[in-house]
C-alpha cells in the first residue's frame, strides 16, 4: 500500500530546498531562453529546480513517473500509475521581473487522482499543502472549508488571454459581471492563484489556457477545502490536455456559469 503520508513528508522537504536554491539564486546572473514565443520564457534556474527535484524523486522512488513542465520527465501518455506533475517555476515571468509572485507547483497523482498538492510561495516562505482527505494547509495552519459567497461580495482574478484566445464565449460578458463583483486581480502564476482560492484571499480564478503542471496541485487543495474546478465551460479537466480552467468557491462558481457563461 502506498505510504502517501510518507511521500508528502519527502516532497514538501525537496520542494523547501529547492526554494532555498532559488533564493540563493537571487543574487546571480539568469540565463533567459525564449520558448514557443518571446513571452513564454525559462530560465536556467527553472531547469536547474527541475532538475533537482527530479533527482530526488528518481531516487527515492524510481518506479514513479515524473512529468516536468521544462521537457524532464517521461512522455505521458497516460495517467495510470503515480505521476508527479511539476512546474519548477510557476510564474517565470514574474520570478524575471520581480523576483516574487511565483511559486514550485508539483501535484502527485495515482491512477488520476490527486494525492498530494504541494504550492510552494518561495519569497514568502509559505507552503500550501493537502494530502487527500487530509484537509489543506498554509504551512501549519490548516485551512478552512470555503464559505458560500454572493458573488456581489466576491474577488476573481481574471487572465486578460480571455479577450484574446476565446473562441466560444463573447470577451465581453465580462463586462456585466465585473461590474457585479466586488473586485479583479491577475497575479501571474496559475498555481498561486489556485492557492489563494483554497485559502480564501480570493474566490474565483478564470482563464483561458493552462497545462496540467499549471494547476495538478492546486487541484488538491481545492478539493479540501469545498472549492469546484473545471473548465471555463464547467467541463471536466483533462491532465493529459491544455485547456482553460475555472476554479472557485462553489456559489461563485455556478453563479457565473448560470448567469454569464450557459446562459
Amino acid at each position: 500500500m502506498t505510504n502517501w503520508n510518507e511521500i508528502d513528508h519527502n516532497a514538501k522537504k525537496w520542494v523547501q530546498e529547492a526554494g532555498e536554491l532559488i533564493r540563493q539564486s537571487f543574487a546571480t546572473t539568469l540565463s533567459i531562453e525564449t520558448k514557443s514565443n518571446p513571452n513564454d520564457l525559462v530560465t536556467n534556474i527553472d531547469k536547474e529546480t527541475e532538475q533537482f527535484l527530479m533527482g530526488k524523486i528518481k531516487e527515492v522512488y524510481p518506479e514513479h513517473k515524473i512529468l516536468g513542465e521544462e521537457g524532464s520527465g517521461h512522455d505521458i501518455t497516460s495517467v495510470e500509475g503515480i505521476i508527479w506533475i511539476i512546474d519548477p517555476i510557476d510564474g517565470t515571468m514574474n520570478f524575471i521581473h520581480q523576483k516574487r509572485n511565483f511559486a514550485i507547483s508539483v501535484g502527485i497523482y495515482k491512477d488520476g487522482v490527486g494525492q498530494i498538492g504541494l504550492i510552494y510561495d518561495v519569497v514568502h516562505n509559505e507552503l500550501y499543502h493537502a494530502v487527500k482527505g487530509q484537509g489543506a494547509f498554509m504551512n501549519d495552519v490548516q485551512l478552512p472549508k470555503l464559505k458560500e459567497t454572493r458573488i456581489e461580495e466576491a474577488i476573481i482574478s481574471i487572465s486578460p488571454s480571455w479577450v484574446t484566445e476565446n473562441r466560444r464565449i463573447d470577451y465581453r460578458i465580462l463586462a456585466p459581471l465585473i461590474k457585479r463583483i466586488r473586485g479583479t486581480r491577475c497575479f501571474g502564476s496559475a498555481a498561486l492563484e489556485c492557492a489563494f482560492v483554497a485559502s480564501g484571499r480570493i474566490s474565483s480564478y478564470i482563464t483561458m489556457r493552462l497545462s496540467a503542471w499549471d494547476y495538478a496541485a492546486g487541484l488538491v487543495l481545492l478539493e479540501e477545502v469545498g472549492a469546484v474546478a473545471t473548465t471555463v465551460y464547467g467541463e471536466p479537466l483533462n491532465l493529459l490536455e491544455n485547456s482553460s480552467f475555472f476554479a472557485g468557491e462553489r456559489n461563485v462558481h455556478q453563479q457565473i456559469l448560470d448567469e454569464y457563461i450557459n446562459k
